[in-house]
C-alpha cells in the first residue's frame, strides 16, 4: 500500500501513525508537508502519482482535496460527511472510491448497521457519537462505555425509531455507541455496543480505517459511508485498535 495523508489536525496525525504500524504499507506520503520526516517508509510529497488513496482530516477542503484526488484519477477518504455535488459525482460516475465520514459518527454508524445484521427484527436503532461542545442536561440519552459513560445528547436526524444522536461533551475523551431494540428468534431484545477512548487517539482509529478499507478495495468504487460497509470498516477499526463494549438484555 502506498497512501497518502493530508494532516491539518490531531485526527490525521494519529491517523498517519496508525498506518505506519500497517505491514503492507510500503510508503506513507505526507501531502503538502514541509520540513522532515522520521520513519523511513514516510515521504513528503507535493504529487500524488503513485499514492492511492488520498486521506485527509481537513473538513473545509474536502471538496477541493477530493477534487484534486479526481483529477489524479485516485481514491479519497475524508473527515467530511459531504463534499460538494459535482466532485460527489466525479466518483459516482468513475472507478474510484470516495468514502466520506471516516469520523466518530462514522464507527456509530457502523457500529448500529453491524448490529442492525444481527436483528430479525428491529423496532428502534440510535447512532450516537461525542463532539466537543457544552454537555446538555436533557435530550436523548446515550450510555457509552467509561470513562465517557451516561450523557445526554440531540437528535440531529431522523425520528425515535432511527435516530442520530450528537452528544456534546467537554474534555479529552470521546465516544461512539449504537443501541438497537427489537426481536432475535422471537425474544425482545436490546443491545447497546460502544466504544471510548482519548478523542484523538479514537478520531485518529477513524480515519486510518477508512484509509485501509479503500486502499485495500475492501467497498466497491462510488461514493460511501463507513455504514454502507459495515463489517469491512468495522474489522479495519478493530485491526488498528477500535475496542468496543457490548452490553444485552432480553425479556
Amino acid at each position: 500500500m502506498r497512501i497518502a495523508v493530508h494532516a491539518v489536525g490531531e485526527a490525521g496525525r494519529r491517523a498517519a501513525l496508525i498506518l505506519l504500524a500497517e505491514r503492507d504499507l510500503v510508503a506513507l506520503g505526507l501531502y503538502g508537508h514541509q520540513g522532515r520526516v522520521a520513519d523511513r517508509r514516510t515521504i513528503a510529497i507535493r504529487e500524488l502519482t503513485g499514492f492511492d488513496p488520498l486521506v485527509t482530516d481537513d473538513r473545509d477542503a474536502a471538496s477541493g482535496l477530493a477534487g484534486i484526488a479526481a483529477d489524479d484519477g485516485i481514491s479519497c477518504v475524508v473527515t467530511a460527511d459531504e463534499v460538494d455535488r459535482d466532485v460527489a459525482e466525479r466518483f459516482s460516475a468513475g472507478e474510484q472510491i470516495l468514502l466520506l465520514g471516516a469520523n466518530l459518527a462514522g464507527i456509530a454508524e457502523s457500529l448500529a448497521a453491524h448490529e442492525v445484521a444481527r436483528t430479525d427484527v428491529v423496532t428502534e436503532t440510535s447512532a450516537a457519537w461525542t463532539a466537543s461542545g457544552k454537555p446538555l442536561r436533557r435530550g436523548q440519552a446515550v450510555a457509552f462505555p467509561d470513562p465517557v459513560g451516561a450523557r445526554w445528547g440531540e437528535v440531529v436526524s431522523g425520528d425515535h425509531r432511527t435516530a442520530h444522536v450528537r452528544v456534546p461533551i467537554q474534555g479529552e475523551w470521546a465516544g461512539a455507541a449504537a443501541t438497537i431494540v427489537g426481536e432475535v428468534d422471537g425474544e425482545r431484545v436490546q443491545r447497546v455496543v460502544g466504544v471510548a477512548d482519548l478523542g484523538p487517539h479514537l478520531s485518529g482509529i477513524a480515519l486510518a480505517a477508512g484509509a485501509l478499507v479503500v486502499a485495500e478495495k475492501s467497498i466497491p468504487p462510488g461514493v460511501h459511508h463507513p455504514g454502507d460497509h459495515a463489517e469491512a470498516y468495522l474489522s479495519a477499526a478493530l485491526r488498528v485498535g477500535l475496542e468496543v463494549a457490548a452490553y444485552s438484555s432480553s425479556k
